[in-house]
Formats: structure tokens, sequence, C-alpha cells
């Protein structure tokens, strides 16, 4: 059983603990931190958006439709579907002269709570351009068009887009998936189960690629870091972990959350790659899993976050109706 790292309080008593396990690789491809089972693979989810980019940089789609920063960085997000968000993506498909019909994640009202609202009040409703992957759909487009790769089937696992994917994932993470469990992500494509020591070891070759990956896949990997620390809102939203994170230390760290309490993340400066599972699940707990690692390897400090208006990523406080602090989730390790 996994420990237990994240503790709720309330009233004085442990009122519910989130278990997990964390893995911290380093430019030396060295485990330097970890906590329970850091083996048995787990389904990474969006957290690996960055990596499945991967295809679209390599192939020079994103320099033959002239992507933005912006552009790049939505095709790593899990967006809010705010004004933005949705703007930047169709963006995407102008440029390509494609429309979001071509689009196959589906469709869901915005994450943003007041983007949704917005969209009611308009007497709107969601189309695939409000889903939270239209960047990474609008980016696996630009690798077809590009590649003139037909896009019928694009989300099923043997087509050749997912299957460069796959490749890529096993490639940079280290590690074979044949027989790897595959499920279907939210967005209709197939999430391959990878250990978390695999995708700490591929996030930290985005934090220190020289040397460690080809050339031309270390020239992704830096321009995909250099979008999303360009455009840190287009990776998430307004009140977003990852975009508060990120535009609160500017180009000091990537984090991305996936779903099921998953999170990657990287740290140029050091080189260090990060994933974090949340066993059962909750952003909540994943989310203070991944602050107090930053803290404990000296990338931000207690002050660092209070000064940046980000404590409460560290140390979330729980709000009655009346927006009285009743009790905290705090890390337990």
């Amino acid at each position: 059983m996994n420990p237990v790292l994240v503790e709720v309080t309330r009233g004085g008593i442990t009122e519910s603990r989130h278990r997990g396990s964390y893995c911290v690789v380093d430019k030396d491809a060295q485990v330097i931190r970890k906590a329970g089972d850091i083996d048995t693979p787990v389904f990474p989810r969006s957290s690996i958006k960055a990596i499945q980019a991967l295809v679209m940089m390599e192939s020079g789609a994103a320099d033959a439709f002239g992507f933005s920063d912006e552009e790049i960085a939505l095709a790593c997000a899990s967006h809010g579907g705010e004004v933005q968000h949705v703007g930047v993506a169709q963006s995407m498909l102008n440029k390509m002269g494609l429309t979001k019909e071509l689009l196959k994640c589906g469709s869901h009202w915005p994450m943003n709570e007041a983007a949704g609202r917005h969209l009611a009040m308009e007497g709107e409703t969601p189309n695939a351009l409000h889903n939270n992957c239209s960047g990474k759909h609008s980016g696996f487009l630009a690798y077809l068009k590009h590649m003139k790769v037909n896009p019928v089937g694009y989300t099923e696992p043997d087509h050749p887009l997912q299957q460069a994917i796959r490749k890529a994932l096993e490639e940079v993470c280290e590690v074979d998936l044949s027989d790897a469990p595959c499920g279907i992500d939210g967005c209709a494509i197939p999430t391959w189960a990878v250990p978390l020591k695999n995708q700490a070891l591929g996030f930290s070759k985005f934090a220190a690629p020289d040397g460690r990956v080809s050339p031309e896949r270390a020239v992704a990997m830096t321009r995909i870091t250099q979008a999303i620390f360009n455009a840190p809102f287009m990776v998430a939203g307004t009140d977003r972990y990852c975009s508060r994170m990120m535009a609160a230390f500017p180009k000091k760290l990537f984090v991305k959350v996936g779903a099921e309490g998953v999170f990657a993340a990287f740290v140029p400066e050091l080189g260090y790659g990060i994933a974090v599972k949340c066993d059962d699940g909750t952003y909540r707990g994943a989310e203070i899993i991944l602050s107090a690692l930053l803290v404990d390897l000296g990338v931000v400090s207690p002050a660092d976050t209070e000064k940046a208006g980000v404590a409460d990523l560290l140390e979330k406080p729980l709000l009655n109706r009346n927006g009285t602090v009743v009790g905290y989730a705090r890390r337990a390790f």
C-alpha cells in the first residue's frame, strides 16, 4: 500500500488521507527521490501531452503552418475552454484550412465555470473547440495534413499517428509498450500505462535533452518548453494549478496535470523530471504532493509561494459556505 502523502484536517483531527507515489529522476537518469510504488504501470493520461506533441514538432508541421508559442502550448494543454483557448484552437485550424468538425475529441462544457456560464447565457452549447484537448487534437491534424496521412480513424491505436506517438513515448521514457495495458483516454485516443519512474525519466530529458536524445528531438523538446514557458495560460487557464504555478515562477518549472491524480513536471535548471500519482485520483492530493516535492527539491520555498500568491497550492485551506477557513489539506511526508 502506498504511503499517506496528504492529510486533510478539520477541528483538530485528521478527517481524510490521500495515499500516493512519486518519483524524481535527475539528468543522469538516476532516481534521487521516491515514495510508494514507482514500478507498476499507471496511465499518465494528459500529463504526457508534451511527449505526444513531439510528433507534430519533429515532423515540421508546427513550422509549416506557422504555429505561434500560444498554439504550440495549446497543443500540450488541458485547457479551461475560455475564450482565449477556443480562439487559439480555431486559429490553428484556420492556418491549416480545416474545420472543427474534423476534431474527434468530442465536446464538453468548458472546465472553467465562468466560461461555461457565459456560453450558456449566450444560448450556445459547447463544441469540440471547448474540449480541454482541442489544442492537442489540432496538433494531431497538423501532423496528419503535413505528412499527408489519412486522418480517418486517427484516434485508433493502430492508426499511424497513434503508433508514432507510442514510439515517441517508448523512446523518451525508455519503456517497451508492446504488452503494456492500453486504455482509452477521455478524448478518445489510446493511453498506454507507464511506470512512474519511466515517466519521470522521460521528463528529465525535457529538462536536459542535450546528449540524451537525438539533436532533432532536443530541438523539438526545447521548442515545446519555450512555448509553454512563454504562454503558460494556454496550458490550463484561470485559477488552474498548472498555469498558476508556471506563471508564479516564470520559466523555472513545467507542470502538467493528467486525469486521475497524475502530474508530470520538470525543472530545467536542475535537470529533474518528476512524476506523481495520487491513488484516489484527486487533484487536491496530487497538487499538494507536487508542491511539497518542489519545496523539498529546492525549486521553490514556502516563502516563495507566499510572495507569488500561490501558497494555497502548498497548503490548501478548506472553506465553509461563509468563506471561513475550517481546515487544511497539507503534506504528510
